[in-house]
């Protein structure tokens, strides 16, 4: 329940944008100033040539400054706000200088929410949650013929790489504005007490450990989504783990049951794997909490045919199908996707290191998988415990090499594989070692797997 109230006006405000990203929550918010009469200075430690695409879309008649491949700490004091990237470190000394000369700072995502006065739908987890974003807008969309008895839409946005910021003030108090929000943006989120009228948590399980260095700051960071819910409120959460019993003051709905509905479920759903009927369950969940009726439900599932770079099919190659499942940065994420096919799979995995245990990808490669493909940093670390876990369960080691490039990587997972394979880019890890971003990291596959 955001709520829109008279705020600071930004015309000829000096604003510094740090970091421009390439997800949308930089442009949104240059975007936004810029129809603000603000008078812009973007900042970001990349080049122009890595932030190409992102450049692309800024207007030339916007009041913009560029400073890229580094930072100037003037113009984090010589300024009147800072607007920071979710990705920038909270001891960043650029930060520290802001703070030090009384310089207000805030996010993209914040001044959304100061000025939304939509009824919110706010997704988190360390899992699933793109997926359970997409799906449930999937189903509100398909509900708009009923909705718009009530002249509502729905807005799907956030960390799944929409900004709302530039339409805030399209959205009317009786549309609904669904958001996928990181732990990021939910640890900046807290100073303006979030208070969505249905939150959802897919999941928990320790990740981004080397940003909020413990699993309890990491926790209390996604925690943020339900922490000033009331009793008007809906706290939609799995009841398979802890979140169940996460503190909120909302009405709990839970999800992650095994009953005879999933059967029904799995009838309308295209996605493969149990982890996704699960998806499925939580949006569910929060149509039914929303008020729309079975049959959008059913038509919203049914037409739904999954997001990029989450186990998408991207080509078949001498009878071996490769799907590409780069959203994949946690070891849960790639445990369930190797579980979700029947065939013998080729996996791909490793990455950039976020210092979190990747044991149970060794464990799960070493009971499903024909042969491991291993990338990145951590390549050499899931290696050992591929030897470890084999020893272990008392079971032959699968094959494994480590490779340098994702070309080399893919030429051998398709050489060791045969027809009827999987061959899987599920890695586990976040990409920034070699790539920009996991979409990226995905593009590639796809292009090398395609060629």
């Amino acid at each position: 329940m955001s709520s829109s109230k008279l705020l600071p006006s930004f015309l000829n405000q000096h604003v510094t944008v740090m970091g421009l990203g390439g997800f949308g929550g930089g442009i949104g918010v240059v975007r936004f100033l810029a129809e603000q009469k603000a008078k812009i200075l973007v900042t970001d430690l990349r080049s122009t040539d890595e932030l190409s695409s992102s450049l692309a879309q800024i207007d030339p008649s916007w009041p913009v400054t560029l400073r890229l491949g580094g930072h100037h700490e003037s113009d984090f004091c010589e300024t009147d706000l800072v607007v920071v990237s979710p990705a920038v470190p909270k001891n960043s000394p650029y930060l520290n200088v802001a703070r030090q000369a009384g310089i207000p700072l805030t996010s993209e995502m914040n001044l959304f929410w100061e000025r939304n006065c939509g009824r919110v739908i706010g997704i988190t987890g360390s899992n699933g949650k793109s997926t359970t974003t997409a799906l449930i807008h999937s189903i509100f969309q398909a509900a708009e013929p009923e909705t718009l008895v009530k002249r509502s839409r729905s807005w799907l946005g956030g960390n799944i790489g929409v900004s709302l910021l530039p339409v805030v003030q399209q959205i009317q108090p009786e549309d609904w504005v669904i958001l996928e929000l990181s732990s990021f943006q939910l640890e900046d989120l807290a100073a303006v007490h979030p208070q969505p009228e249905i939150a959802v948590v897919t999941n928990f399980s320790p990740n981004h450990l080397d940003r909020h260095g413990t699993v309890e700051a990491y926790r209390l960071a996604k925690q943020n989504l339900l922490r000033w819910q009331t009793s008007a409120c809906f706290a939609v959460l799995n009841a398979r783990g802890e979140v169940a019993d996460w503190p909120t003051g909302a009405k709990r709905v839970l999800f992650g049951a095994s009953d005879g509905q999933n059967d029904l479920l799995k009838s309308w759903l295209q996605l493969p794997g149990s982890h996704n009927v699960e998806n499925a369950q939580a949006a569910v969940a929060v149509a039914l909490a929303a008020g729309i009726s079975v049959t959008a439900i059913e038509s919203g599932i049914r037409s739904f045919k999954g997001l990029p770079h989450r186990l998408e099919f991207v080509a078949e190659v001498s009878g071996r199908r490769c799907f590409n499942d780069s959203k994949s940065t946690t070891p849960e994420a790639t445990v369930l996707a190797v579980q979700a096919f029947d065939a013998p799979i080729v996996l791909l995995a490793g990455g950039y290191d976020k210092h979190i245990d990747l044991s149970s990808i060794a464990a799960t490669a070493v009971r499903h998988c024909r042969a491991v493909a291993l990338l990145g940093q951590t390549g050499g670390q899931l290696g050992d415990l591929i030897e470890q876990a084999a020893r272990e369960a008392n079971m032959v080691v699968p094959t494994y090499r480590r490779f340098e490039s994702l070309e080399s990587a893919v030429t051998w997972s398709l050489q060791v594989s045969e027809s009827g394979d999987v061959v899987l880019l599920s890695p586990g890890c976040a990409s920034y070692d070699w790539f920009q971003n996991y979409v990226e990291r995905g593009e590639a596959f796809a292009k090398l797997t395609n060629k």
